[in-house]
């Protein structure tokens, strides 16, 4: 699909290296630290924070040209079925359907 993905999150490198162990992630995903919460405030995804002001589980589809074609969260609270794990099969038909 020649997308590339990037895990970002204020969590320090640390952490995060901690998740890919726990979770499976491939060691080649880049992990951006984003400490003052200058990307989650450009990508817009602060409005669906965890009520302690964490910004949540969101996927954000970026195109080459720089455009959001497709933003989802899975852990909002207006998400009935809020979770912090979706099944790669999932993701891949989401990022399918919204690719230009």
């Amino acid at each position: 699909m020649n997308v590339a993905l990037v895990s970002v999150a204020r969590d320090s490198i640390d952490e995060q290296a901690s998740a890919i162990l726990e979770f499976g992630l491939p060691p080649d995903v880049p992990l951006l630290v984003d400490a003052d919460s200058a990307m989650v405030e450009a990508y817009d995804v602060l409005q669906y924070a965890m009520p302690n002001g964490e910004p949540s589980h969101t996927f954000v589809l970026v195109s080459a040209d720089g455009q959001i074609v497709w933003v989802r969260d899975y852990g909002a609270p207006d998400n009935p079925n809020r979770t912090m794990y979706v099944p790669t099969d999932e993701l891949i038909g989401q990022i399918k359907e919204h690719l230009p």
